[in-house]
C-alpha cells in the first residue's frame, strides 16, 4: 500500500481536485515563506556569507528532482577546472555522534545519511553534515583547503549565504498543481524561479528559455558484493529482475530500466528509508535485484550476490557549463578565508 507521502505526491502531480480544501493552509504557508526570505534579504535576520564561492543546489518542489547526480557532476567538473571542492549537507535522517560531522567513506549511512555517504564514496570529496549549514561550512573551511563549497539542498536555508542558486526541476512532473504546501508540492511560490541564477530541468532533451536540460545516462550495473561492473548496454544476465527504489521519484528509475529493456516487478520504499534484514527479506531470491546507487550504499551490509545497482551519469550542455563559470571567480583567484 502506498505511504501517505506517496499518496500526497501523486495527488499534487495529478492535480487532484480535493486538494483545494487545503487552500487556506497553503495561503498561510506561502505568506510565511515569502516573509521569511524577505527577512534575510533586508537584513532583519542574519545571514553568513562564506569567504569562498558557494553553490546551493536545491529545489522548490517536494519530491526527487535529481540533485545528487547534479552535485556529482559539479564536483567532477569543477575539480577538472582547478577548484578544490567541498560539500555541506543537512544529512537527512543522519545520527552522528556530534555536529558538525565530517563524513568518512567508512561511515554507516545511518550515521551520516545516504546522500553524503554516496558523495564521499563515489567522488572522494570532503563532506560535512549539520542541520546548521553555516556551522557545516565553517567546519569544512577550518578542516580542509577547499576554495569552493557546494550545498547539497538548502535553497530555503537562507542563514547560509550563496554565490550561485541552482534549482532542479523534474521535466515530466514540473510544478505539479503549482500550489504551495500542503495543497501542492511547492516549498516556495513559483515566482521564486525568476530570482535564481540557474534552472536545470532533469529529463529535458535540451536547453530552453525556461532552463537547461539534463539527462541521466545509465552507465553500468555494479554488483554490490563483488564490485563487478557491466556496461548497462552489455548486460547479459537475466532480463527478468526486481527493481527496488527508495528515492523521491522512483518512476524515473523505473523508466530507465524500461528503456534498457528489463522486465521487472517493483519494490518501492520511502525516500531515505532505513533498511535492515527484515525489511530486505521481502526481496525475491530467484532473480537479480536492481536498485539505485543511493539505495545501494544502505543495502551493502545485507547484500546478496545477485544484487546490483545502476550507476548513472548526468549529462549537461557546454552552454550550461559556460553559464555556471561566468557566475564564479576563477579558481586561481584565491580568497582569503576568515
Amino acid at each position: 500500500m502506498p505511504s501517505l507521502e506517496q499518496r500526497l505526491l501523486r495527488a499534487w502531480y495529478d492535480k487532484a481536485a480535493w486538494l483545494a480544501l487545503l487552500r487556506p493552509l497553503s495561503a498561510l504557508y506561502r505568506c510565511l515563506a515569502v516573509r521569511r526570505r524577505q527577512a534575510y534579504l533586508t537584513g532583519a535576520r542574519a545571514q553568513w556569507q562564506p569567504p569562498v564561492p558557494l553553490i546551493v543546489v536545491g529545489n522548490i518542489t517536494v519530491g526527487g528532482t535529481g540533485k545528487t547526480p547534479m552535485v556529482v557532476w559539479l564536483v567532477e567538473h569543477l575539480r577538472a577546472r582547478g577548484y578544490r571542492v567541498g560539500v555541506v549537507s543537512r544529512g537527512y535522517g543522519a545520527r552522528p555522534p556530534s555536529y558538525p560531522w565530517s563524513v568518512s567513506a567508512t561511515d554507516d549511512p545511518a550515521v551520516c545519511g545516504d546522500e553524503p555517504a554516496l558523495l564521499v564514496r563515489r567522488c572522494g570529496v570532503p563532506v560535512v553534515i549539520d542541520p546548521d549549514r553555516p556551522a557545516a561550512a565553517r567546519h569544512l573551511l577550518a578542516t580542509t583547503d577547499v576554495n569552493l563549497i557546494i550545498s547539497d539542498d538548502g535553497l530555503q536555508h537562507y542563514a547560509l549565504g550563496r554565490t550561485v542558486e541552482l534549482v532542479m526541476l523534474d521535466q515530466q512532473r514540473g510544478l505539479g498543481n503549482a500550489r504551495c504546501l500542503p495543497e501542492g508540492p511547492l516549498r516556495e511560490p513559483a515566482e521564486r524561479l525568476e530570482s535564481v541564477d540557474l534552472v536545470v530541468r532533469n529529463g529535458a532533451a535540451g536547453d530552453a528559455v525556461d532552463g537547461f536540460g539534463m539527462q541521466l545516462l545509465p552507465r553500468a550495473l555494479v554488483n554490490l558484493v563483488t564490485g563487478e561492473r557491466v556496461a548497462a548496454a552489455r548486460w547479459s544476465g537475466p532480463r527478468q529482475v526486481t527493481a527496488m527504489a527508495g528515492i523521491g521519484n522512483p518512476q524515473r528509475f523505473f523508466r530507465t530500466l524500461d528503456d534498457l529493456a528489463f522486465d521487472f516487478d517493483t519494490r518501492i520504499f520511502p525516500d531515505h528509508a532505513h533498511y535492515d534484514a527484515s525489511i530486505l527479506s521481502v526481496l525475491p531470491t530467484d532473480r537479480p535485484v536492481v536498485m539505485t546507487e543511493k539505495d545501494a550504499v544502505k543495502c551493502a551490509p545485507q547484500a546478496q550476490e545477485n544484487w546490483w545497482y545502476l550507476s548513472v551519469e548526468a549529462q549537461l550542455s557546454e552552454a550550461f557549463a559556460a553559464a555556471l563559470y561566468r557566475l564564479l571567480p576563477s579558481p586561481s583567484d584565491e580568497i582569503k578565508q576568515e
